[in-house]
């Protein structure tokens, strides 16, 4: 008895591998890209957004207010919120998926800073500074984690039309967040994709093992992208217990 959950972990992790992979052909490309002397893209559209966040101030600060407002520890606090009221209803494997896609994609993305070591852009008069090293953006990992992972835990509560505009506003955070990277000039255009594109791997990755758990245990498929990994009622804590 003892062993069954470890013979369906085989096929659960095989699943979640595949969905990961496919998703990082293009990032490896951009690993390619960033090892690389510095290309015509980066290059350029930093020079451009640089000089045009010199000559508006006022919108620089409004980037770097949005920048903070939606970076790495509002995202991690928020889903640490949600953990703790699925934990609540009962929820503990939503919860635990949660939570894992959250630090285990911004613990791959701190690594791989580590790792490639890539020099963050250098301009004149710089509006905004960063520490650490440039590749991933680590606000782009984190947005899209934290976005996606709200996003796929509120969907079961939304009716269908504003589950679409749920993904879209999460799709408008994280291309708005990477955008404050780049023209506060602290990120290369590549950083940020790459950072997207890692974050969207990771909740693949996790989203395919959830629901490779859930025909396990004989529950009926499920259509994440437009009801949410679980999308039966929540359990209503008892308040006799």
């Amino acid at each position: 008895m003892t062993t069954f959950p470890f013979r369906r972990l085989g096929p659960r992790l095989t699943v979640a591998a595949f969905a990961a992979a496919l998703i990082m052909i293009p990032f490896s490309l951009l690993l390619v890209i960033a090892k690389m002397p510095l290309n015509r893209l980066d290059s350029g559209v930093a020079r451009e957004l640089h000089a045009y966040a010199l000559a508006h101030p006022g919108v620089t600060r409004v980037l770097i207010v949005w920048t903070d407002l939606f970076g790495p520890w509002p995202w991690r606090i928020a889903v640490g919120a949600f953990t703790v009221w699925l934990l609540v209803r009962g929820r503990r494997r939503l919860a635990l998926w949660a939570i894992t896609t959250v630090t285990a994609g911004g613990l791959i993305g701190l690594g791989l800073k580590i790792l490639v070591a890539r020099v963050r852009p250098h301009l004149p008069d710089p509006v905004a500074l960063a520490p650490g090293d440039s590749f991933p953006s680590g606000h782009a990992v984190n947005v899209t984690l934290g976005a996606g992972v709200v996003t796929l835990l509120l969907l079961p509560q939304l009716p269908r039309r504003g589950r679409r505009l749920a993904w879209a506003l999460a799709w408008f955070v994280v291309v708005s967040v990477g955008f404050t990277r780049i023209a506060l000039g602290v990120h290369w255009v590549s950083d940020v994709v790459a950072g997207i594109v890692l974050g969207v791997a990771v909740i693949a990755a996790t989203s395919a093992a959830f629901e490779t758990w859930r025909r396990d245990t004989g529950r009926r498929p499920t259509a994440p992208l437009s009801e949410g990994l679980e999308p039966e009622p929540l359990k209503v804590p008892d308040e006799q217990s």
